[in-house]
């Protein structure tokens, strides 16, 4: 298909790119058609098919999965129930949470706790809209939203029986631990409730602050506390650790119910602030059509052609990448903080919450200081923030907790890119403070977070690590996987020291950059536990995994034996050159796929060999053939990655979709080129799936042109710069950001 290149509207171009003038042409194209939230919602991709605005903190989605590792959402393709539509989602994560404030309309019976079934032809969601009818009770459901505001519509097959259930006992996998700890409700009038809710799980402090307002004044109210009717009174106010649900009867009419639910992260006062800057009307089809517009603006950051399937893979993938991190901000400019204190940012900066770090700061970041440089800043900020609240440096930070969750201090991966892409704002000499203080062991913050979820975020690994100098297969698990990254994460820290003029710091830190080479096995050249006393551990089995037992992350030697992006150079001539390298990958994509163990990780999934597309540790790896004398290989491979782990089906994505993070690949990859060390301001070029994209960049538009391009032509015969021809298969950011050209000459043989 033909289409033009259009310019982006002064407001979204200034708040999404960061540009100081204004662009020419207001046009939009409408790349919100391409869409399908429903990918990634089959298999174990965990995402959720409702109705959001970018990085807003209210996600409207309908609850159909509770327990369990696909309950991580709340929403699984396969189920036929909806137990409620819940405010707040995670997008693809390995863990569940949130799910604040859950309601339901329904006719019929009072149990306590209706179900509604519904059948997938009924569904429909686009970007900041989503639809269902349900069944049993005869009501189609619309969801919509602002960024802090709900907006529901609900039509009723019954005029008589319209009823709608409040559930503040909603929880998402209570059987991983996850518990209501508080419930504040008042009646305000007779079409308005207020409350907190406050849960513990994955987050170990959680408080979501709501204000509910229908359309119509209640007509009778049923209380359930702690699972029993109250039939002698009527609760005004309540403020109790049970569960509470509410049943709410209007009165019979024709027309729709509409709900609105405004969230705050603070209070309900502040919800009844947001409220009424986002949503003081009740025309649901503009608020629709205001999210639509919203999208497409977003959306119209990356302009693409290519074939169909690649379409709506690459603009669902691009739609994932801005669902988290979500603003956690007032509009008032008051949010809870990392110390759990109540802070007003200054003006300009505003709050995020929910970093997949050791996901995203392999692509989703990257991705972000191109098309949105201004957002990736801002990111930056909020995690020095958050070091100088909780004193540490946030690693999976949810809501205004630390979970601790995954492996090293993968911050300073985010922060040393920015350093390195000049997009870094602030104190230099906090930036470096924040990432070495990150990377010890912290006896105050073991205290500090004694008792407490929180306490994930201190390990031994760091302790062994500075002491050793490695870390002792014998005394922690996973210690392989913790002594490359924080190998790769102190090179990032010394970065940040030497922009902050630091060198001393620097000096300390990049010495610690090349303990990764302890690991490496001079025999098997792949990357081996040591023991306490120096040794490798015996026996060894490279296919071996135990979840979270084992001496690896989500995976065992194969998919960690390529993790030294900050050094490859040192790292290939330490297992012999280039062409053991071209060798070791060989054997990674072609040797059998048996993982062993009988408690492998359920996360190595997408396999081709022992190459596991569906984790993290192993995105880098096909493009490490452009460090051989044969990119070709990798090429082909790119080209099975994308042709057959990235799909248009609800199971389209082949492992967690990470915040980001898998579609952040795809989408990087899917325009030819992706950069394997983050701090490092340099990408290397892949097999580009389009046939033409416009990037909006810092310095205006970078086209990519993609010449021949075919199922059949997936190698890369040619690469011409600015009408240059390139003699090497890297480019910089700089090259990027500026009002370039990058031209694809493909071909159906590999160029050796």
């Amino acid at each position: 298909m033909k289409r033009t290149i259009l310019f982006f509207q002064a407001a979204l171009a200034c708040l999404l790119v960061g540009c100081k003038q204004a662009p020419e042409s207001p046009r939009l194209q409408d790349e919100v058609r391409y869409v399908d939230p429903f990918i990634g919602t089959g298999f174990h991709g965990h995402t959720f098919p409702g109705a959001t605005r970018p990085y807003a903190m209210v996600q409207l989605s309908p609850d159909t999965h509770i327990l369990g590792w696909d309950a991580s959402s709340g929403y699984h393709y396969d189920d036929d129930h909806i137990y409620g539509f819940s405010h707040t989602h995670l997008s693809g994560t390995g863990i569940g949470d949130l799910g604040d404030v859950a309601l339901l309309p329904f006719s019929g019976g009072d149990s306590i706790k209706p179900v509604a079934t519904f059948k997938k032809d009924t569904e429909k969601a686009t970007p900041g809209y989503y639809a269902v009818r349900l069944d049993n009770f005869g009501i189609n459901v619309e969801l919509t939203s602002t960024d802090r505001v709900g907006f529901h519509k609900y039509t009723y097959d019954n005029p008589k029986e319209r009823r709608v259930l409040l559930d503040l006992g909603h929880i998402l996998q209570p059987n991983w631990g996850h518990k209501l700890i508080g419930n504040q409700y008042l009646l305000v009038n007779d079409s308005t409730v207020e409350g907190t809710v406050k849960t513990q799980g994955w987050a170990h402090f959680h408080s979501m602050s709501y204000r509910i307002t229908f359309s119509e004044p209640i007509e009778t109210v049923y209380q359930y506390i702690g699972g029993k009717l109250r039939k002698d009174s009527l609760f005004l106010r309540l403020n109790t650790a049970e569960d509470l649900k509410f049943h709410y009867k209007f009165a019979e009419k024709a027309q729709p119910l509409y709900v609105k639910v405004a969230l705050s992260v603070v209070d309900p006062e502040g919800a009844e602030k947001n409220l009424e800057a986002e949503l003081p009307g009740w025309d649901f089809d503009k608020t629709r059509e205001e999210s639509t517009h919203i999208w497409n603006e977003a959306l119209n950051l990356i302009q693409i052609e290519a074939d169909p399937k690649v379409m709506v893979n690459f603009y669902t993938a691009l739609y994932h990448t801005m669902i988290a991190p979500f603003a956690y901000q007032d509009v008032d400019g008051r949010y809870l903080g990392m110390d759990k204190k109540v802070h007003t940012a200054e003006p300009g900066y505003v709050n995020y919450s929910v970093f997949s770090l050791w996901d995203t700061f392999r692509a989703l970041h990257p991705l972000m200081t191109i098309i949105n440089p201004d957002l990736a800043t801002d990111w930056g900020k909020v995690l020095v923030q958050g070091y100088k609240e909780g004193g540490i440096l946030p690693k999976w930070p949810l809501a205004s907790s630390y979970t601790g969750c995954m492996v090293g201090y993968p911050a300073v991966s985010v922060l040393a890119d920015l350093v390195a892409k000049d997009l870094a704002e602030g104190d230099m000499s906090t930036w470096a403070e924040a990432g070495a203080r990150s990377s010890v062991y912290r006896e105050d913050l073991a205290e500090k977070f004694k008792g407490t979820r929180e306490l994930d975020l201190i390990t031994m690994h760091p302790y062994y690590k500075e002491k050793y100098g490695f870390v002792p297969a014998d005394s922690v698990p996973e210690s392989v996987s913790w002594g490359l990254e924080m190998a790769y994460e102190d090179w990032c820290i010394s970065q940040i020291a030497k922009k902050a003029g630091n060198i001393e710091l620097a000096n300390e830190y990049a010495k610690k950059a090349e303990y990764y080479k302890r690991y490496l096995d001079p025999e098997t050249k792949m990357m081996r536990p040591v023991m306490g006393d120096g040794s490798f551990r015996t026996p060894f089995n490279p296919r071996y995994s135990s979840h979270m037992k084992s001496d690896y992350t989500e995976g065992n030697a194969f998919q960690w034996s390529f993790f030294a992006p900050h050094d490859m150079d040192n790292f290939i001539a330490a297992i012999g050159g280039k062409k053991e390298l071209e060798t070791r990958l060989d054997t990674l994509f072609t040797t059998s796929s048996q993982i062993d163990g009988a408690e492998a990780s359920g996360d190595i999934t997408g396999l081709i060999g022992q190459y596991a597309h569906g984790n993290e540790p192993s995105h880098h790896m096909a493009y490490l053939y452009n460090w051989t004398d044969s990119p070709w290989k990798g090429q082909g491979y790119l080209d099975y990655i994308m042709q057959n782990f990235y799909t248009n089906e609800p199971d389209g994505i082949i492992g967690n979709e990470d915040c980001g993070q898998m579609s952040a690949w795809y989408v990087m990859s899917a325009l030819g080129f992706y950069q394997v060390s983050p701090g490092i301001p340099v990408y290397t070029l892949g097999r580009p799936m389009v046939n033409k994209a416009s990037m909006h960049v810092k310095g205006g538009i970078f086209e990519i042109l993609v010449k021949n391009n075919s199922a059949a032509n997936k190698y890369i015969k040619e690469v011409k710069l600015n009408g240059k021809i390139l003699d090497t298969l890297f480019i910089s950011h700089t090259d990027i950001i500026k009002d370039g050209k990058l031209e694809f000459i493909m071909t159906d043989q590999p160029v050796k």
